[in-house]
């Protein structure tokens, strides 16, 4: 009962964050009618420039880790993003009035990685002292790629088999090419290239550490502003993806805790490691998944899985999944 109120009064705790507040009152703020916009350039530069931070970062940890120590949460990630794809399209796909290839997209978008949502998470993790292995950010491509070219693979043949086994087969290299050139990935992936064969230490500590949390703030306002401008786009579809965008999540997030927990009792992956590895699988992919899918599933409906995503699963993940993951690690492994 005493471990039970102790993770209680951490989860409580977690929930007042200045993260998580921004996200809430951009929501707020939305639903009051406010006609407060942040210019669409802005919102981009922000995304690159906390991601820029955050594969900074994990570039120069990386030179300092052993392969090792990676191998196994990697290994966790790429499961994790087949499996929260096959999940949904034995869940959600098979839901009545869901469009099987809605329901797949919708998966592989939940399956995929979100920058915003991880870089919210290492912000918590830094204010709370928990330390956390900074390579951890590199295993979001690990997860983000299966899952987008799983779910347009499934969403292939499931559409061959309707039009009678015709149609071009599945190219993988122009799927895993399309994740790569995302504006996410893409800055994420820079970063880590800079921090790995360059000296950003000066740079990163002078300008990007100090604009970090700032910057992140701005970036919750804007997603929970657009979340509740997508709410509208979610009522145009079946219930049954609110429902999802609530359980998977959070579902997705204590499958990867588990799997996180398993490498932390062999490897020594920290409880840190632990939290990242579960947002990540938690997050729904909010800037360069939507296009891969919309150019690898064209009959998908995007008001279905976008909406799912922006106006539900991203508040759950941030609002109710980071506190929670956070106070488990804490809770169990002491974090």
């Amino acid at each position: 009962m005493d471990a039970l109120l102790d993770f209680l009064m951490r989860f409580a705790s977690q929930l007042q964050s200045p993260t998580l507040g921004f996200l809430l009152g951009g929501m707020i703020i939305a639903a009051l009618g406010s006609r407060l916009e942040i210019p669409d350039a802005i919102y981009k530069f922000i995304v690159f420039m906390l991601l820029m931070k955050v594969g900074l970062k994990g570039g120069m940890k990386i030179r300092e880790a052993e392969l090792g120590e990676m191998l196994l949460p990697m290994i966790f990630a790429v499961a994790m993003g087949v499996l929260i794809v096959v999940i949904g399209r034995y869940t959600l796909a098979m839901l009545p009035n869901i469009k099987k290839e809605d329901g797949i997209a919708t998966a592989g978008l939940f399956g995929a990685v979100s920058g915003s949502t991880l870089a919210a998470a290492l912000a918590v993790l830094e204010s709370e002292n928990i330390p956390y292995e900074a390579w951890s950010v590199a295993l979001y491509p690990f997860m983000d790629i299966p899952a987008l070219v799983t779910a347009i693979v499934l969403a292939s043949i499931y559409l061959n088999k309707q039009r009678g086994g015709r149609g071009e087969s599945v190219r993988i290299w122009p799927i895993v090419k399309e994740s790569l050139q995302g504006s996410a990935l893409s800055a994420l992936l820079l970063g880590i290239a800079l921090g790995l064969i360059t000296n950003p230490a000066p740079v990163y500590d002078s300008f990007f550490e100090p604009l970090f949390r700032g910057l992140l703030s701005v970036l919750m306002l804007v997603m929970g502003m657009e979340a509740w401008a997508r709410v509208n786009e979610l009522r145009r579809v079946a219930h049954w993806y609110a429902v999802y965008a609530v359980v998977a999540p959070l579902t997705h997030g204590l499958i990867a805790f588990g799997l996180g927990w398993i490498a932390h009792v062999t490897t020594g992956f920290s409880p840190g490691g632990v939290v990242v590895l579960a947002v990540i699988a938690g997050s729904s992919s909010d800037i360069s998944g939507p296009p891969t899918l919309r150019a690898g599933i064209p009959t998908a409906n995007p008001s279905a899985y976008v909406g799912a995503s922006t106006a539900v699963g991203t508040p759950v993940a941030i609002a109710l999944g980071i506190p929670l993951y956070i106070g488990l690690a804490q809770a169990l492994m002491g974090g």
